[in-house]
């Protein structure tokens, strides 16, 4: 962690426009297409990162009410899921001792959940559709010789990213040899 670097923007020709070159991957080879995957993912991490806060931020703007909602009830089923298995010999003994309390807990919780349904959808389309964005681009997108020489200096571990860390938290390291 001590030589962490976060890497640079990309600028738009590279990433999008004029110099930029995409090509639809080899589907009968997954290694070589996961390899380019993981080294655009490193060499374009930072453009990635802006663009997903971008997408995000543009849901939360057109749907702004379903977004809060979506987010309220995430951070409160993963609360009440903490609190729940943290609690579970009280939680019980509560259900036995007032059943007809606890059904009509679950009918409106039941109820909620249908409600807050469509806000929740909204908060993961805000987050998937970025990462389908990124896995897309990733996937698509040639590499040039900058984009090789900059992933040889992080495979080597002159250099360390955010992302590089990530993948290899997930067990997708880079190819050394290509």
């Amino acid at each position: 962690m001590d030589n962490l670097e976060i890497a640079p923007l990309r600028n738009l020709n590279d990433f999008l426009w004029t110099s930029a070159r995409f090509q639809v991957p080899d589907v009968k080879d997954p290694t070589r297409w996961a390899n380019r995957v993981i080294n655009n993912l490193l060499y374009y991490q930072t453009n990635y990162f802006i663009s997903a806060i971008i997408i995000f931020v543009l849901v939360g703007l057109l749907h702004p009410v379903q977004m809060m909602f979506g987010i309220a009830s995430c951070v409160a089923a993963f609360s009440l899921f903490v609190y729940t298995s943290n609690n579970q010999t009280q939680f019980r003994r509560f259900k036995r001792q007032h059943p007809g309390v606890s059904m009509v807990i679950v009918c409106l919780m039941g109820y909620l959940l249908i409600y807050l349904f469509g806000s929740v959808l909204v908060f993961f389309f805000g987050i998937a559709l970025p990462l389908a964005m990124i896995f897309v681009h990733s996937s698509l997108r040639l590499r040039n010789v900058k984009n090789k020489v900059m992933n040889k200096l992080e495979y080597v571990g002159i250099k360390r990213t955010p992302m590089g860390l990530f993948l290899e938290a997930l067990g997708q390291e880079q190819e050394g040899g290509s």
